[in-house]
């Protein structure tokens, strides 16, 4: 069954890999490495919906959920952990699942992936709701552990996304919505972690990146809830305010500690006048949307 698959056909540039010389070696790899970035776009329709079914989800209270095994769920787990920092969204908001839970980012778990019952354990135990969305994630689109946990949140009525990179997917049969980007076989055959691990990992920026500007998370193209967890992000906010105001570093300083380091509320109470209490408010009433809330 898995000759079939365009993840485990051989490359024919590189069919005597370990006799190319290195630089060789690298121009093929970069070469076949460009092509992926061209399989996304024939998508874009595809993540387009994901992206859109995600920002309601958003809106209803749902929580987004990457689930995947090896290489596919680790790079759902990055993409999770990153978005509490960027975006300011609670731990619990975007969620990475990977077959063999938390010590399999590091190490592998055999046989983890092999277990359709186990992918939907992973969802009963975060109580998945209809209100949420979850997005499986594998390369070759057969993981069993992928496909019971889609068939899972279908059962429950939640939102489901496949993104895999051969077309006709399992996962994507079982998905509401099918992201299927196909980057031909690997210079190293069968290493998905190569060009589909590339993909997967475009695809989920995309997903993440995109939703959140779609709930209000970012003002222009700066990242308005970023949290100040260290001395970079704190400078980086008085660049953000000082960006979204045309105000002096000083001034951003000042509107940030009023602002109890939070960013947009500093914006908005730069841009308006308003005060602290008054800010806040018009956030709350715009749910989050700085646009909305600096008109008058």
């Amino acid at each position: 069954m898995l000759e079939h698959l365009t993840t485990e056909a051989r490359n024919e540039k590189t069919m005597n890999l370990d006799e190319m010389s290195v630089l060789d070696f690298l121009t093929t790899m970069n070469e076949e490495d460009e092509k992926v970035a061209s399989a996304i776009k024939k998508e874009l329709p595809s993540i387009a919906k994901a992206v859109e079914a995600i920002i309601e989800a958003k809106k209803q209270g749902g929580r987004l959920i990457y689930i995947g095994a090896g290489t596919s769920g680790r790079i759902g787990l990055l993409d999770a952990v990153e978005c509490p920092p960027t975006f300011g969204t609670n731990p619990d908001e975007v969620i990475g699942l990977i077959a063999g839970g938390e010590k399999a980012f590091i190490k592998a778990v055999e046989g983890a992936e092999d277990s359709k019952e186990l992918g939907m354990e992973d969802l009963q135990n975060i109580r998945l709701t209809k209100m949420d969305i979850v997005v499986g994630i594998a390369a070759s689109g057969r993981t069993p552990y992928v496909i019971g946990a889609l068939e899972y949140a279908n059962s429950i009525e939640a939102q489901t996304v496949a993104v895999s990179c051969n077309k006709g997917s399992d996962i994507g049969k079982v998905a509401n919505i099918a992201i299927e980007v196909v980057n031909g076989p690997e210079v190293l055959t069968g290493s998905t972690r190569l060009k589909a691990g590339t993909a997967q990992k475009l695809v989920c920026n995309m997903l993440s990146t995109a939703s959140m500007v779609g709930i209000g998370k970012v003002y222009g193209n700066l990242m308005v809830d970023v949290q100040l967890t260290n001395e970079k992000l704190v400078e980086r906010a008085k660049r953000i305010v000082m960006e979204a105001t045309s105000c002096t570093y000083d001034t951003a300083e000042e509107y940030l500690a009023k602002a109890n380091c939070n960013s947009k509320l500093a914006i908005v109470m730069i841009l308006t006048g308003l005060s602290y209490e008054e800010s806040l408010h018009r956030l709350e009433q715009t749910q989050g949307f700085i646009r909305q809330a600096i008109v008058n």
